[in-house]
């Protein structure tokens, strides 16, 4: 208690600054020097996680780097076309450039991927010619290790770093055998991947980076010094010759370094790469000590501008606290008009702000409570408005159906069973109309909302109209844009039934392509359209022209091309006096890719 009564006796300024230097001072010190001795730890592993982190980002974006020429590869496994091109026994030379002009899947690869640098297959056969993509294997190109690697693997991916016969330069390489339909004779697949772009990938990182085959070729890195070397030309120790994981110290250069590796095999190869990333300890210690020298001037720096601000501020803090004492005397004297100006946002301030808000806020009360009222009641406005609003949109839908209800339960009662159908079937129609929305239904509701639409036109022209839906299984699971196939029914209607005398047939048909594609076709035993008219509409649909007799075609074909792409374009195809036909594709998954 004596020492309690002690520290009230001792004015705020002297108080204050004893505080300072036993509370901050004092600590300050002695967790300095701990840091200190931390501080050099606390770096290399900082730098250490850094690597780490480094390692693990290299390695996956040099992972979604090579599976690119791995996708390829399998793709070209696969391709028939490919292999019929590579084991074909060709008679002349000009046979052979005409079959390479049509087979352009592996150009197509080339300007499609920026990652791949060339893709080569090696085929043992003498009647073709060499273009730089289908190739025949010299003696010493059967006799390298990778070609004779990749035939022993039955079809696994391989990795090699190999010199590219075009250019003399070295690329990492996928090598993978090929079994062409010929038995016996099997072909050894190369793709060249492109080091510009592999090396961009290491060419941020701050640590000395380096991916390197099995063979321990640096085949990238982000020093030019170290690209395409060998580990043991860089003078490095064992560990990193042979490890394939892990973190350790190792010496590189004569220089003691720490050293983070992982491996990366990618799916379906019998070998990999390895990523490493080096730092060397002195660099490191370099800066901790720089960090140090500064840290500690900075410390003795801030403890002399402290000390200073400590009697600044006690001397500030008892000047305010005497201003606040007297006025809160005259408080006791005088109205509560009395305005209390202390400024700051410290405890002091904030006990002068709330003094003068408590007068203020009691002026304030009546005019709350008046404003309140007006807004409770132009509230309770806005709720009826509202309300009514919500009244008024749920009758119209609601009285049209019920109001065709009636119709066809009265029509139905009379006898009338066409009349009754027809009313049922708009009634359908025009309940999927106003459900459609933005996104995409079923090709069976597609179909299902045509059925009603060719229903309602029997009733109109009877055995004039003839249909029939050939529905290929698996394709009603498929997805479409709403109100696609319906105008182009509407359109055979109009300008085939319409136009001819006697019976018109329609038919819808959906199947699959070769490439599990669904294929839409509306075929129609109308009118058709002459030769000039339907250049005509063919151009217009290329054009996207606005306007013209065609709408409803132009908006199937704008939806559809701004849907899946191009490619799934209308195709119309008519003869005068015998009919028309319309077709398009959808992709299966809803990619934008379809051929007929």
């Amino acid at each position: 208690m004596s020492f309690i009564r002690l520290l009230n006796d001792i004015r705020i300024r002297k108080k204050l600054s004893l505080m300072f230097i036993t509370v901050a001072v004092l600590p300050l010190l002695a967790s300095g020097v701990y840091l200190t001795s931390k501080l050099r730890e606390v770096m290399i592993m900082n730098a250490f996680e850094q690597a780490t982190d480094n390692v693990e980002r290299v390695r996956k974006r040099t992972e979604e780097l090579i599976k690119v020429p791995l996708d390829i590869s399998y793709q070209l496994s696969n391709d028939s076309r490919m292999k019929s091109v590579a084991s074909r026994n060709y008679d002349s030379y000009i046979e052979v450039i005409q079959t390479y002009r049509q087979y352009s899947d592996i150009r197509d690869y080339m300007r499609l991927y920026k990652g791949i640098k060339s893709i080569r297959l090696y085929t043992p056969n003498p009647t073709m010619l060499n273009n730089w993509e289908f190739m025949q294997p010299d003696s010493q190109t059967m006799q390298a290790e990778w070609y004779t690697t990749a035939l022993s693997k039955k079809g696994l991916a391989g990795w090699a770093y190999m010199q590219d016969e075009r250019d003399l330069k070295y690329y990492l390489s996928l090598v993978r055998k090929i079994s062409l339909d010929e038995p016996k004779k099997e072909s050894v697949l190369v793709i060249n991947v492109n080091s510009d772009v592999l090396n961009s990938i290491l060419a941020q990182e701050s640590f000395s980076t380096m991916i390197v085959d099995y063979h321990n070729n640096i085949v990238a890195a982000n020093r030019p010094n170290l690209y395409g070397r060998n580990l043991d030309e860089v003078n490095v120790g064992n560990n990193m010759l042979t490890q394939t994981e892990g973190s350790f110290d190792e010496i590189m250069d004569g220089n003691a370094s720490k050293v983070v590796i992982t491996s990366l095999i990618p799916e379906s190869s019998w070998n990999g790469l390895r990523v490493i990333s080096v730092f060397t300890v002195s660099d490191i210690i370099r800066d901790a000590n720089e960090v140090i020298r500064v840290a500690s001037l900075v410390v003795v720096g801030c403890l002399i501008i402290a000390i200073l601000l400590v009697y600044a501020s006690a001397s500030l803090i008892t000047s305010r606290v005497l201003r606040l004492s007297k006025h809160m005397s005259r408080v006791g004297t005088t109205s509560w008009d009395t305005y209390l100006d202390i400024d700051g946002k410290d405890e002091i301030g904030q006990l002068s702000r709330q003094f003068n808000s408590l007068v203020v806020r009691i002026n304030q009360l009546m005019l709350e409570v008046e404003d309140s009222n007006q807004q409770k009641q132009l509230l309770q406005q806005k709720q009826n408005e509202i309300k009514f609003k919500m009244l008024a949109s749920q009758v119209n839908p609601h009285f049209l159906f019920n109001t065709l209800e009636s119709i066809r339960m009265e029509a139905h009662l009379r006898g009338e069973e066409d009349l009754a159908q027809a009313v049922w079937q708009l009634s359908i129609l025009m309940r999927k109309s106003l459900e459609v929305g933005s996104g995409k239904i079923r090709l069976s509701e597609e179909l299902h909302m045509v059925s009603c639409y060719l229903e309602l036109h029997r009733f109109r022209y009877e055995d004039r109209l003839l249909y029939n839906m050939e529905v290929a299984p698996g394709t009603e699971e498929v997805e479409i844009p709403p109100l696609i196939i319906q105008p182009l029914v509407e359109n055979s209607i109009l300008h085939g039934l319409d136009r001819k005398e006697g019976a018109t047939w329609i038919t819808i048909r959906t199947k699959f392509t070769e490439d599990r594609e669904v294929m839409v076709e509306i075929q129609d035993s109308g009118a058709g359209i002459s030769p000039l008219k339907l250049k005509e509409l063919q151009r217009q649909l290329m054009e996207a022209e606005e306007g013209g007799m065609r709408i409803g075609l132009r908006n199937v074909n704008d939806r559809l091309q701004l849907t899946y792409g191009p490619s799934s374009a209308l195709s119309i195809k008519s003869i005068e006096g015998q009919g028309t036909e319309i077709t398009f594709c959808i992709p299966k998954k809803g990619e934008p890719q379809c051929f007929q």
